[in-house]
């Protein structure tokens, strides 16, 4: 630990209590990788206050001592967004004693929570005032407000509720200097210039630290059905979208699963199973809701819009869950798909976005593009067909060294797929960010326009660079003022 650091941290036990301030190295490991194990850091001290003041008043500390932070909420994200330094330069600030959910408001359809409160707690709190939190990912037992909002997550409802952009109201938040924005009045009209809650909503804990949010809630739902489809492939598959949709506009996720993903889940997750007799390339799964017990029943509502597909052959087999365990049984597929590949073994991820009209063609010919460039590999893409989010991730050759294909390989395919992302008219970052792992290609292929905007935003909130260094956009640090 430097002086500077031991001096943050003495002030902040001194201030905050011994609850504010973690030194054991057994109780910091689980914190210095991200979920994948891809990334890892080193920091002497992990800092957790339990109130906004709390933070307030270690962010004016640090601006001080000029001791760089983390922010890290559930530490779920896919990019190494949370993990520190290699070099133990930054403390990590931990928001996860600040996780009370201050009000819920039914009639408004708001909820308050603070930044550490985990999305499925949430989701809980919402349902017992008969409303919903509409966003839902595999990892809500863990993943935090704060982290959602700072990474702009979507999840499998994007559809048609958007991402946390267009779920979150408002924003309470520290900035760097210790001063703190209180935005988390609902406002529907606004026009004080710039958006400050829309700057630090994706920001990734670069211009500060978000403390709490104001939450859009919906109706609790009062039925749902959830389907499992067989079909030819992703063009069949957005035809049969386009095709509900126009039936209805209860459909709130559409996820598109090819076959050799499937087995990969059933081979690697205990206790899953295949939805369907026999096998088929290409399979997507399907939820409607209701929130009105009057409504027709959704899994009525499925049967008949489904029942001409398969009439007509656009549709091979499809099955509706017959209970809410199985339709559970269907979700676990889904959200196991991540596991599975981690089991399986080594991968390089892309969570890219394109125009919803081409992410058929993409996913076909740019899987068969990356295949053929790099002999062995299986590309893998699955995920928000509705919305364009494809998760295209491409599998080593087997016996390949793990470190050596990560360290030689997986970039030069990174640089690929992006290209292709870039000729598409797409985006290298759909949902999970930018991070440190996308930093250097966001860099590469974005406009100069772009990069200049970005750093003069970072550069106005953080001239010190000691937000989340390393994250989203590289500064170099300048002097402070005296």
């Amino acid at each position: 630990m430097t002086p500077a650091q031991r001096q943050l941290t003495d002030s902040v036990r001194e201030k905050l209590g011994p609850k504010a301030v973690i030194t054991d190295a057994a109780a910091i490991a689980p914190w210095l990788e991200d979920w994948r194990g891809r990334y890892h850091g080193a920091a002497p001290a992990i800092l957790a206050p339990d109130s906004r003041d709390g933070v307030a008043m270690i962010l004016s500390l640090a601006q001080e001592a000029r001791v760089p932070l983390v922010p890290q909420g559930g530490n779920t994200g896919m990019v190494g967004g949370a993990t520190p330094p290699v070099d133990g330069s930054a403390l990590i600030l931990s928001l996860r004693r600040m996780n009370r959910i201050r009000s819920v408001d039914p009639v408004n359809g708001l909820a308050i929570a603070e930044a550490g409160v985990i999305l499925a707690d949430l989701h809980t709190a919402a349902l017992e005032q008969g409303r919903r939190f509409p966003l839902t990912l595999g990892a809500r037992g863990s993943a935090t407000i704060g982290g959602l909002a700072s990474t702009n997550a979507g999840g499998t409802q994007v559809l048609r509720f958007g991402t946390m952009r267009s779920l979150v109201a408002g924003v309470e938040a520290v900035l760097p200097d210790g001063s703190v924005h209180d935005g988390l009045a609902a406002l529907k009209k606004d026009n004080r210039g710039y958006d400050l809650n829309q700057l630090l909503i994706g920001a990734e804990g670069t211009l500060g630290v978000i403390t709490a949010a104001t939450l859009r809630l919906v109706p609790a739902i009062a039925a749902r059905a959830v389907a499992w489809v067989g079909l030819s492939g992703p063009e069949v598959a957005l035809a049969l979208l386009r095709r509900l949709e126009a039936g209805t506009d209860r459909i709130e996720s559409f996820e598109i699963v090819p076959g050799h993903t499937l087995s990969l889940v059933l081979q690697h997750v205990p206790g899953t199973r295949a939805p369907l007799a026999g096998e088929h390339p290409w399979h997507v799964l399907i939820e409607a809701v209701i929130t009105d017990p009057a409504d027709e029943p959704p899994a009525d509502l499925l049967e008949r819009l489904l029942a001409p597909a398969l009439a007509d052959g656009q549709v091979a087999d499809a099955v509706i869950a017959a209970s809410e365990a199985q339709a559970e049984a269907f979700w676990h597929i889904r959200d196991s798909i991540s596991e599975a590949e981690r089991n399986n073994g080594p991968a390089v991820q892309h969570d890219i976005s394109v125009p919803v009209s081409g992410m058929p063609r993409f996913m076909i010919e740019g899987g068969a593009a990356c295949e053929a460039r790099f002999p062995g590999t299986e590309a893998m893409a699955f995920g928000h067909l509705g919305d364009g989010n494809v998760h295209f991730h491409i599998r080593a050759p087997r016996g390949v060294d793990a470190a050596r294909w990560y360290a030689e390989d997986a970039p030069v395919i990174t640089r690929f797929v992006n290209d292709l992302v870039v000729a598409a008219g797409g985006s290298i970052s759909a949902e999970h960010g930018i991070g440190q792992m996308k930093l250097k290609e966001l860099e590469r292929l974005s406009s100069p326009a772009r990069m200049a905007a970005l750093r003069a935003i970072k550069a106005a909130f953080d001239p010190g660079a000691l937000m989340n260094p390393g994250k989203l956009v590289a500064l170099a640090p300048e002097p402070l003022a005296p």
